[in-house]
């Protein structure tokens, strides 16, 4: 017969091995016991880290429901951003009760996707606009189409300004 021997963890510095064969039952449930706790332990101490190391952008979050309630207006990367009804502020305002979002966390939410490189990339002259739905509703005029295009220089210089 062969024994096999276990690690037991008495304190974090010590660990001694364990003939489990001479154990009594007693013994091995206690071993059991205390094995199950510590992996309990580690697990909650790496969950606790996580959340920790990792907060999430609340903006983040909203634009995430965003794009589970309207994804044709909202979609996901890679898909590239379409460019927005004008006013579709507004009518997301109008149902912020419904759909459980504030008026200024909206206000945040379309603030930060309408400064994206990737919304400004999608407002090119003549391209249509959509709404919620994604439902045509517009197009992107000469003057929105080139104040996109400013934005993206302005961007892209700041980027290699940064990198020298």
């Amino acid at each position: 017969m062969h024994r096999r021997n276990y690690l037991l963890e008495n304190s974090p510095q010590e660990k001694q091995p364990v003939d489990i064969i001479a154990m009594g039952l007693e013994q091995l449930a206690a071993l059991k016991k205390q094995l199950a706790e510590e992996k309990k332990s580690e697990q909650s101490a790496n969950k606790a880290k996580t959340k920790n190391t990792n907060p999430v952008d609340p903006v983040v979050l909203i634009i995430g429901k965003l794009q589970r309630l309207y994804p044709k207006a909202f979609p996901k990367n890679p898909t590239p951003k379409v460019p927005l009804k004008i006013g579709i502020l507004e009518n997301l305002q109008l149902q912020s009760e419904e759909i459980g979002i504030s008026k200024e966390d909206l206000q945040l939410a379309i603030k930060t996707w309408c400064k994206s490189s990737r919304y400004w990339q999608a407002c090119k002259e003549g391209a249509t606009r959509l709404d919620l739905d994604g439902n045509p509703a517009g197009i992107v005029e000469a003057t929105g189409a080139a104040h996109a295009k400013e934005m993206v220089r302005k961007r892209t210089k700041a980027k290699q300004s940064q990198s020298e």
